[in-house]
C-alpha cells in the first residue's frame, strides 16, 4: 500500500483547512486507517482514525468538534477536514494505514505511512 499526502498549508486561527491522501496497491487488505500527527518536540499522536468497516473510530479529544475524515472509497482517497485551527494544531500531519484484525490507535501498529505534511496555523 502507498499513501500520498497533500494540502498542508500555512493558514490564521479560525482558518479551515483539508488534507487529502491517495491510497494505492492492495488497498482491499487495509483494516483501519487515518491521520496522526507530529509537533515539534513532541511525539505522534492520532488524530482521527477510522475501521475500513466503520465499527471501530478514533478522535482525538483535542479536535472533537472541529476535524472530521470524510472518505471517498470510489477513489481510494482520504480526508482530514480541520476547522476552526487554532496555533495547538500546527504540526506534521500524515496518513497512515494498517492491516489485519486489530484496532489499535498506536502509531508503531500502521505499517503505512505517507509523507507529512506540514500544517502551520498563526495567531
Amino acid at each position: 500500500v502507498q499513501l500520498q499526502a497533500s494540502g498542508g498549508g500555512l493558514v490564521r486561527t479560525g482558518d479551515s483547512l483539508r488534507l487529502s491522501c491517495a491510497a494505492s496497491g492492495r488497498t482491499s487488505d487495509i483494516f483501519a486507517m487515518g491521520w496522526f500527527r507530529q509537533a515539534p518536540g513532541k511525539e505522534r499522536e492520532a488524530v482521527l482514525l477510522v475501521s475500513t468497516s466503520g465499527v471501530f473510530t478514533f478522535t482525538a479529544a483535542s479536535v472533537k468538534g472541529r476535524f472530521g475524515i470524510p472518505r471517498d472509497n470510489t477513489k481510494n482517497a482520504m480526508y482530514l477536514q480541520m476547522n476552526n485551527l487554532i496555533p495547538e494544531d500546527t504540526a506534521l500531519h500524515y496518513c497512515a494505514a494498517k492491516n489485519g484484525r486489530m484496532w489499535t490507535e498506536r502509531p508503531g501498529d500502521y505499517e503505512y505511512w505517507g509523507q507529512g505534511t506540514l500544517v502551520t496555523v498563526s495567531s
